[in-house]
């Protein structure tokens, strides 16, 4: 369980007793700092073409499953051009940090220079993903000694976690994984300052992390450094705080916040916040999350402080009415895994000291124990796709998009569906499908089997039911894909866009 503190101790010396790396002498010190850092850098080359191989397979047989590359894609690309981060695919005009409030992915522009795709993005994450990779191992490395490093290294990057978000294509969530993983390795080597410095470029990822930043403070608190403590989490709950009630507000349309909305509704009904507090344990997928989550680390991450790091993404996951939010898919629990494998890291280090035998004994057992977990359930996992032959395949329904894309000519504004979406958005201004009203868009792209609630019969009579201020015919159409173009003059003015 967590030890913060035990009564009749002084603070600071207890503070020193929380990390793994109290009284090491200069020989330790030094030792730890001759642990190799290319073993850790072949490791995360590895794991980065892995990520970036199962994430530009997906791309290339247009298996995107969300609409977020293509937002992302127009982000970076807007910053990439200098521009505010209009988002057409949230609505025509649509500024994106009143929805998140995520001005670190602007980092990305300059790759996007280099090379403006979709592409990009997934790289840039397989590469923070494995960065991650690379910290978490080392710093194990550092506290345990042995070939424990590399073997959590291999369990980190296999992680359910890590792997469920390459397959959710980027997101900005990205930036957070390496940087809590230095956060946490500050916090376990002792390196007091470096953890604030790591800590602050959180509230820039995503708007809730100023939380998680208040956290890191009370830690540091507990740690005995209680000036730097209290800011950092002064300025934690500032930012979070700020954020919310006043950054995205002021940049949104509708002047407020709308994620409140995933905690105070469940469809249309209204939910009390007595009643999301009392359902934070109702469903049977937040239950096998929680066990997943410590049982990846075979339970020994509970052992250290460093798991409060996680209660604040937790604690906004449990209180949604979004289903999404709960499970064990999609990219939420990335976040959660270098806070995980670095506590399980502190916790063996600390247990190996007890005065309990069947502890000691277990600490020995426990980071070959998290491989084995992370190899047993990557054949359910998404990267067990890389080892089947029909990944690498072209099959019809590809070859039928990549048609359907040669028709779309470049610099045309399309609206579309989640198939097509992130292969036009280099070049193209690209809308949502039913997304865009008012705006008679030059192209009208669908995939005909995309998993419409009604089955759409004709194409055309459905893409004038969109826009009936404009005209369209059939340009092509492959398989299941169907583009039209639009036949009557460009609208005069067209919602969202303004004039340079």
């Amino acid at each position: 369980m967590l030890e913060l503190n035990k009564s009749g101790t002084d603070p600071v010396e207890e503070a020193g007793r929380l990390l793994p790396t109290q009284r090491t002498g200069p020989d330790d010190a030094a030792a730890a700092e001759r642990v190799p850092l290319r073993p850790y850098l072949i490791t995360g080359a590895v794991l980065c073409g892995l990520y970036f191989l199962y994430s530009y397979l997906q791309y290339s047989r247009f298996g995107s499953p969300s609409w977020d590359l293509g937002i992302f894609e127009q982000e970076v690309r807007a910053y990439a051009d200098l521009r505010a981060p209009i988002v057409d695919i949230k609505g025509p005009g649509y500024l994106i940090l009143g929805d998140h409030f995520s001005p670190i992915v602007a980092l990305l522009a300059p790759l996007y220079w280099l090379w403006p795709s979709a592409e990009s993005l997934l790289f840039a994450q397989a590469a923070f993903f494995a960065l991650g990779a690379v910290i978490v191992g080392r710093t194990t490395q550092q506290l345990l000694g042995g070939r424990s490093g590399l073997c959590v290294t291999v369990a980190y990057g296999l992680s359910w976690g890590i792997q469920e978000a390459v397959k959710s294509d980027f997101h900005e969530i990205a930036f957070a994984v390496p940087l809590l993983a230095l956060v946490c390795r500050a916090l376990l080597l002792r390196r007091w300052t470096a953890a604030v410095l790591w800590s602050l470029p959180l509230v820039l990822v995503k708007e809730d992390l100023g939380a998680t930043v208040a956290v890191v403070g009370f830690l540091l608190f507990v740690y005995g450094r209680r000036l730097q403590g209290a800011l950092l989490a002064a300025f934690g709950v500032a930012a979070f705080v700020v954020t919310l009630m006043v950054l995205i507000p002021a940049a949104s349309s509708a002047g407020t916040y709308d994620y409140w909305q995933k905690i105070d509704k469940n469809g249309e009904q209204d939910v009390s916040m007595l009643d999301s507090v009392l359902g934070v344990l109702n469903s049977a997928d937040k239950i096998e999350m929680l066990v997943f989550l410590v049982g990846i680390t075979a339970f020994m991450a509970l052992r250290s402080p460093l798991t409060l790091l996680i209660v604040p993404t937790l604690g906004w996951r449990l209180l949604s009415q979004d289903s999404n939010h709960w499970g064990m898919v999609w990219h939420y629990s990335a976040i959660l895994m270098p806070v995980l494998f670095l506590a399980m890291a502190d916790g063996v280090r600390r247990s190996r000291a007890s005065d309990r035998p069947w502890l000691v004994s277990y600490a020995k057992v426990v980071v070959p124990v998290s491989v084995a977990i992370a190899v047993a359930m990557t054949q359910h996992l998404p990267l067990r796709d890389l080892l089947r032959p029909d990944s690498y395949s072209t099959d019809a329904r590809t070859e039928a998009a990549r048609e359907a894309l040669k028709a779309i000519p470049a610099g045309a504004r399309v609206e579309t569906d989640i198939t097509l979406m992130a292969h036009l958005t280099s070049d193209r201004t690209v809308y949502w499908v039913g997304g865009a009203p008012g705006t008679a868009p030059d192209i009208v792209a669908i995939n005909l089997d995309f998993g419409w609630s009604r089955p759409i019969q004709d194409p055309v009579a459905y893409a004038e039911q969109l826009h009936p201020e404009a005209r369209y015919r059939l340009k092509h159409r492959g398989g299941s894909f169907v583009v039209m173009e639009r036949t009557t003059p460009e609208p005069a003015e067209i919602p969202g866009v303004r004039e340079g």
